[in-house]
């Protein structure tokens, strides 16, 4: 199949993961040849997630045009509902009409795991007004089963965690190896006082993770000093050890995800690297006013085959009961690894996103 050039639009509003969704994306379509363009609003966060960038991608400005002079579109990608400029759209209209080609137009959605996705997946949206009127919107929905488009993963990946060595990782970042790891990447949730309390009481090395992992947890240790012992802000409180860590690439990130005992995850781009990571996981899923998230995160849980503890703990995690936190013993967290484990193995027996993605567009043309 010919090379592609593609033109993928971006509006930030979590730089973690809206962002990181389409660089993984954009980056594994350049490895495979393609060509691509980034639209982004704020690009500010791939100076520390992508610092060197990658051979085949361009990052432009949300508000730059493209010229006349410059390469068609031959797909365009709707990243998490965002709308094309009309005047970008009016250019792509403007060269089909002069004899090129009309790029394939995919609005790539939210993960979800609920039962709705697999039907919505690749349907039709007409486009009624505008420069392209007339034209086909494509929805292309990511997903957890054969019937959605799938999760992105490098050809690779399993590879480089086949080669990554926990113990030298977790010598080079100055952690004890009687330590239990967990990392954290959270918004603010309620319960975190309560996780730091119960981590202080045995060996622990909580890696707060740069932006609001780590306010929260300065917050809490602030707010709640009566709950673990010391009067002061200190780095060390009993057993807990706290590392709060620089922002970093998403190779990196990954390597922290593989070296934990737990990892404590948030959004979508996080939880698809905990889950290929295999290792024990808890998912703060992005509040919504309406509570709109119960179920989403409820689905989640059922395609994941989560035992009662693992439930349990994540509805404490995301404010959806007031139950005490349970930090897990070792014999759960072995249960909680088994069930991460066993959903990533079906997982890898399913096609990744951008291989789907491909043959869709390929399909389309």
């Amino acid at each position: 199949m010919p090379p592609l050039y593609w033109d993928i639009f971006c509006q930030v509003i979590d730089n973690h993961g809206d962002i990181g969704v389409c660089w993984r994306l954009a980056s594994q379509l350049a490895h495979r040849g393609h060509a691509v363009r980034l639209w982004v609003d704020d690009a500010s966060a791939l100076a520390w997630m992508a610092p060197v960038g990658v051979p085949g991608v361009e990052v432009r400005s949300w508000m730059d045009r493209l010229q006349p002079h410059e390469t068609p579109s031959d797909v365009l990608v709707e990243a998490f509902g965002c709308d094309i400029r009309l005047d970008f759209i009016a250019a792509c209209a403007d060269r089909a009409s002069a004899g090129d080609r009309k790029p394939v137009w995919i609005n790539l959605e939210y993960l979800s795991a609920e039962p709705w996705v697999p039907r919505h997946h690749t349907l039709p949206s007409p486009v009624m007004q505008g420069p392209a009127a007339g034209w086909t919107k494509w929805f292309f929905y990511p997903g957890f089963t054969p019937d959605t488009g799938g999760l992105l993963r490098e050809p690779d990946l399993l590879e480089r965690q086949v080669r990554f060595d926990i113990e030298a990782w977790r010598s080079q970042h100055s952690g004890a190896s009687n330590e239990r790891w967990i990392s954290l990447f959270c918004y603010e949730p309620a319960a975190l006082p309560a996780l730091l309390a119960q981590c202080a009481q045995q060996p622990t090395r909580l890696l707060a993770t740069p932006g609001r992992a780590a306010a929260a947890t300065r917050s809490a240790l602030l707010e709640n000093l009566d709950q673990i012992s010391l009067q002061r802000l200190t780095n060390k409180r009993d057993q807990l050890s706290i590392s709060y860590l620089p922002y970093c690439t998403q190779a990196a990130f990954d390597d922290m995800l593989w070296a934990c005992d737990l990892n404590c995850v948030r959004g979508e781009d996080s939880l698809v690297r905990a889950l290929w990571a295999g290792r024990p996981m808890v998912w703060q899923i992005y509040p919504q006013h309406d509570n709109a998230h119960h179920n989403k995160l409820h689905a989640f849980l059922d395609w994941l085959q989560a035992p009662a503890s693992l439930r349990q703990f994540h509805a404490t995690w995301n404010a959806m009961d007031d139950a005490p936190l349970v930090l897990p013993d070792a014999s759960t967290l072995t249960e909680w690894a088994l069930c991460v484990q066993s959903a990533r193995a079906r997982l890898l027996g399913q096609v990744d996103l951008v291989t789907q993605i491909l043959g869709f567009v390929y399909e389309k043309r």
